[in-house]
């Protein structure tokens, strides 16, 4: 599952669908108790679930999975065998290509293409249009927030030649318009709410369901999109979706499921509606099979839709007049979201195991399509007993009585211990050992930390032995002191943070815009340190003055968007401000830096081009480090945690030593080619696993002072690293990376560096 979790469309739903169906198959091939043996923790079970397995079945895990995969090819075969005891329904294929998960589909038949919503691995999600003549994409509109399987909601005005689609799907949903000939797009509407969309061609309105503190209402937006009116909410508890609106608009259809698990297609008039009466004119119920994307054909006289009737997605009709119902199509893998394409031809969208591809079939009425058979339902039939293995209601629990105390939220109050631990940090080039001390209140809202820590013997003076380290940190305010911190990270370098001295500090941190994957946010901070020998954060660089005091403010804002599996990001730009002010030696010292990236996809697979940019100034004196920036190495340190690609930050330059470069002021620019990753189908044990390995190549160059002629230095570099994520334990991430740089500088031999780093807690 490690490769199958990353390069099929459905990427992480894989574990779902695969680890589902493989329980199902040992209850029905051992008992549902032994399943449940399996997966409980009792007393004398075993802790890693592998283990456990074995001491159930017998058998080690990997044998079982393989017996399951050669016995689920056989139940397969012989629901196909089932399947075609009558014809299947032949099709003809518009694209050679699968499109992954697709959207409701439109026909243009003026400009012989079909407009559709993608989402699959390699491509970032996208509002396109397929061509009739050749099966080629046009890309047409990014979709901001797509969801796995609709990717968007998206509606049609073949009048405007306008698209309607949302955005921010997984969030508030935003309502936007794109034209597909200039793909020139707007918004229309911030944090609607609003899906499942379909045009009223009458009056060029566009309806929609709104989602709204677990009520569904449908919503009428008219021309020209500036707001939207309730029409009729559903009772809570019943989900209204898969609407359309007849060419005509006079009826609109809706899909609506029910707590009960029952699903119905109802027909309303939307004269009706709008005067507050939602009784449909038609209805037809689907029990449990859900009716999907059921559209009105040209006429008005039928419905087209898909459901699961025999276990397979088919295509069905029903005939408004009559209310009789005819299933058009017998499929092998299913078929999805019909258009009426004139004449006697559906243009539909055919499963396949790397996405939908489009497709034409006939409209054909048959009179036989067989079931397949469900393995839920043998599991049942085999073990009566399930049928009383039933969760009760939730209102028989009894919610009072499991209250413990009650009383007013107060954070100050409400913090406590949550965990301590002995530690061992590194300080310059000493260990220490200590304890760390986590606090935090019940919604985590306020967590605090008191690590304290001695580095015994001689090799420091007396002064430096002691560290210790208090932290707090709300969601939006951080405060920390600290004399002579260390960090765990330090014991192996080459990267080292620990410091002599004292400081205190205070900081502030707010989302001003938070919509993914659009950020931006600002921070500020204030540092007194006190006893120093180093530059804050330059482990390389003597202190000229003991005692520093610094602001610092930081505005970041970034836009950049993966497809499904990305293992990095692949489009977009991100960029930085910082300005700060120290003050040391009875002077001040203002400073400014930034930072630009912009990225592009290109045509393989997960692999782009960056341009990564930044310059910077500040306002002191050449001779003081304080008012210096400086720069070199990859930045990781052997043994690590958090960012993985540390060469990527304004102040990494592999090649040079760490601080080997400083100046006033600086201007640089590195261009990456983020290759296509390799992915691993079976590399390791279920314990501890290979998934991916991705490189970068890179080439920059730095100019340090680059207005005075005298003090300026410019060194070039070029190098590459590669990233290899291992799993261990099926949820803990630990990436290995390995980095080799060469720097050139005129009048001065190359110099090169050569990184390995693993890193436990990883970034991206």
């Amino acid at each position: 599952m490690s490769e199958g979790t990353k390069i099929d469309f459905q990427v992480e739903v894989n574990s779902y669908l695969y680890g589902t169906r493989f329980m199902s198959y040992l209850a029905y091939k051992f008992s549902p108790d032994s399943l449940i043996a399996w997966i409980a923790r009792t007393d004398g079970s075993r802790a890693y679930y592998a283990r456990q397995f074995r001491q159930v079945y017998g058998m080690p895990l990997e044998d079982a999975w393989r017996d399951w995969i050669a016995w689920e090819k056989e139940f397969q075969a012989k629901n196909l065998e089932r399947i075609r005891a009558f014809p299947t329904t032949p099709y003809r294929d518009l694209s050679a290509l699968p499109m992954g998960s697709v959207s409701r589909a439109y026909l243009d038949a003026d400009a012989g293409k079909i407009y559709v919503a993608f989402n699959y691995p390699g491509v970032v999600a996208h509002v396109g249009a397929i061509s009739l003549a050749d099966g080629s994409i046009e890309r047409i509109v990014d979709v901001r927030g797509p969801v796995i399987y609709s990717v968007t909601s998206l509606a049609w005005d073949p009048g405007s030649r306008t698209l309607f689609y949302t955005t921010d799907n997984n969030a508030y949903r935003d309502l936007c318009s794109v034209d597909p000939s200039t793909h020139a797009s707007k918004t229309l509407l911030k944090d609607a709410r609003i899906g499942d969309l379909a045009f009223d061609a009458a009056d060029r309105s566009v309806w929609g369901i709104r989602h709204f503190n677990g009520i569904a209402t449908l919503v009428r937006v008219p021309y020209p999109y500036h707001e939207w009116k309730p029409i009729h909410s559903w009772p809570y508890g019943e989900v209204a979706y898969g609407l359309d609106v007849s060419p005509d608009g006079r009826l609109l259809s809706a899909a609506v499921g029910g707590a009960n698990g029952r699903h119905e297609l109802r027909v309303m008039r939307i004269e009706s509606l709008e005067a507050g009466d939602p009784t449909p004119v038609a209805t037809f119920d689907f029990g449990v099979a859900l009716p999907l994307n059921f559209v009105f054909s040209p006429d008005r006289r039928y419905l087209y839709g898909s459901s699961y009737f025999t276990g397979v997605s088919n295509i069905f009709r029903y005939d408004l007049l009559t209310g009789r119902k005819e299933a058009l199509t017998n499929a092998e893998t299913g078929f999805f979201r019909p258009i009426p394409a004139g004449g006697d031809s559906l243009l539909v969208f055919r499963y396949t195991g790397e996405g939908f591809v489009p497709s034409k079939v006939e409209v054909k009425p048959l009179e036989d399509v067989n079931a397949i058979t469900f393995l839920g339902q043998q599991v049942a039939e085999k073990y009566p007993v399930l049928d009383t293995w039933k969760a009760g209601s939730p209102a028989q629990v009894p919610l009072e009585s499991l209250v413990g105390r009650k009383e007013p939220y107060r954070i100050g109050r409400s913090l406590e211990l949550e965990s301590l631990y002995p530690v061992a940090l590194g300080y310059k080039d000493t260990a220490a050992v200590g304890m760390r001390f986590n606090l935090s209140d019940p919604l985590s809202l306020n967590r605090s930390s008191l690590t304290a820590s001695y580095t015994p013997g001689q090799s420091l003076p007396p002064d430096e032995r002691l560290h210790l380290q208090i932290r707090y940190r709300r969601y939006d305010w951080r405060a920390s002191a600290s004399l002579n911190p260390a960090d765990f990270y330090d014991l192996f370098g080459p990267t080292k943070v620990g410091l002599k001295g004292y400081s205190v500090s205070a900081g502030y941190e707010r989302a001003l815009l938070y919509e993914e994957p659009r950020r931006m946010v600002l921070g500020v901070d204030a540092t007194l340190w006190g006893n120093l020998d180093r530059v804050p954060g330059e482990q390389n660089v003597s202190a000229p003055t003991d005692t520093l005091l610094e602001t610092r403010a930081r505005l970041a804002y970034s836009d950049v968007r993966s497809s499904l599996g990305h293992v990095d990001d692949e489009k977009g730009y991100r960029w930085e401000v910082v300005a700060a002010g120290r003050r040391a030696g009875g002077k001040t010292i203002p400073s400014l830096a930034a930072g630009w990236d912009l990225g592009l996809a290109l045509p393989l697979r997960h692999s782009s081009v960056w341009l990564r940019t930044g310059a910077g100034g500040a306002g002191g004196d050449r001779e003081d480090p304080f008012a210096n920036f400086y720069f070199g190495g990859f930045g990781n340190n052997r043994v690590d945690h958090g960012e993985v690609r540390r060469y990527r930050g304004l102040q990494g330059f592999p090649g040079i030593p760490i601080d080997d470069l400083g100046g006033t002021t600086f201007v640089r620019t590195t261009l990456e080619w983020n290759l296509p990753p390799l992915r691993f189908r079976s590399a390791g044990t279920p314990g501890c696993y290979l998934t991916w390995a991705r490189s970068s190549l890179f080439a920059g160059a730095i100019a340090a002072n680059p207005e005075t002629a005298g003090p300026r230095r410019t060194v070039k570099d070029v190098g590459a690293q590669t990233d290899l994520r291992l799993t261990v334990l099926s949820r803990v991430d630990v990436t290995l990376s390995l980095g080799y740089a060469v720097a050139l500088e005129a009048g001065r031999a190359s110099r090169n560096e050569f990184m390995f780093s693993l890193n436990l807690l990883h970034g991206p």
